[in-house]
């Protein structure tokens, strides 16, 4: 009896080629998952002076073991550290996946431990007005000016011009979720890399949604770029590979989409490691 073996590999090259020369073309998908990596930090004898540095990361250390939500307590200002001080907790925290930039006036960085973010704000001059740390799963600092000036829902166009055909219905249907976004309920997920649609249709929902002041980049695994838009909490939400590639676009109607924001288990594991980090400088 002859026996007939399968071949379970899969990729470039594991496959016979077609007659006619083809071969199946794999899309790269996302590499290089971020993971947590300690900060570089000076020697304890080779730094002096940071008692007031030590005392603002032993506040953070103290908002993250009693973190239950975002509120306004969650914040520490930095305003008031001296040159070497702020050297140090600039160290400490170091620089972690999540990067937001809010217009030309606010900014914010999350730090190497997740949940604590280092946010910014300046004047139209420039000049840093606020300098803060802020534990949160996403910063207020910056949720606040994501939607200034937004509608309350997406117009429907009276005419759509040539090349338009899956966009108009969804429309309603971002306009109905709207309406609940803002209650704790699951993010209304609109996956445009399932639906069929042209340019004209992309170019058309990217029109009447508005472009936003909110601009996230998250690089905890490939790249995701969030961007609000001029449409209360709807979001655009793209995901790239390494070669940047675009593997999928959605629409999210939530406050803020999920990908951007800190775990609730990702306070505790953070509260840890800033506590071993304290513990060198005692």
């Amino acid at each position: 009896m002859s026996s007939t073996f399968f071949s379970t590999a899969t990729g470039p090259g594991s496959q016979p080629a077609d007659d006619d020369g083809a071969s199946l073309a794999y899309m790269e998908m996302p590499s290089g998952m971020m993971t947590y990596r300690a900060p570089l930090l000076p020697e304890p004898e080779e730094v002096a002076g940071i008692g007031a540095g030590l005392a603002v990361l032993d506040k953070v250390l103290a908002l993250l073991e009693r973190y239950e939500r975002d509120e306004a307590a969650n914040v520490v200002d930095l305003g008031h550290l001296d040159a070497a001080s702020l050297k140090f907790v600039d160290q400490a925290l170091g620089e972690g996946e999540v990067a937001v930039i809010g217009g030309a006036t606010v900014q914010s960085q999350e730090s190497v431990l997740a949940g604590v973010w280092r946010a910014r704000t300046a004047g139209s001059d420039g000049v840093v007005a606020s300098d803060v740390i802020e534990v949160a799963a996403f910063p207020s600092t910056v949720s606040s000016v994501a939607f200034a000036g937004a509608r309350d829902h997406v117009k429907l166009p009276e005419a759509f011009g040539p090349g338009v055909f899956n966009a108009p219905p969804l429309f309603p249907e971002i306009n109905d979720h709207i309406a609940g976004s803002d209650a704790a309920r699951a993010p209304h997920v609109i996956n445009l890399s399932l639906l069929p649609h042209t340019e004209q249709d992309l170019a058309l929902l990217a029109q009447q949604l508005g472009q936003g002041w909110l601009k996230v980049l998250s690089r905890g695994y490939g790249n995701c770029r969030v961007s609000s838009t001029m449409t209360r909490n709807v979001w655009w939400v793209q995901f790239y590979n390494s070669q940047d590639a675009l593997i999928l676009n959605t629409i999210e109607i939530t406050p803020i989409p999920e990908v951007v924001r800190a775990a609730p288990e990702d306070m505790s594991d953070s509260a840890s490691r800033l506590r071993e980090i304290l513990e060198v400088y005692r």
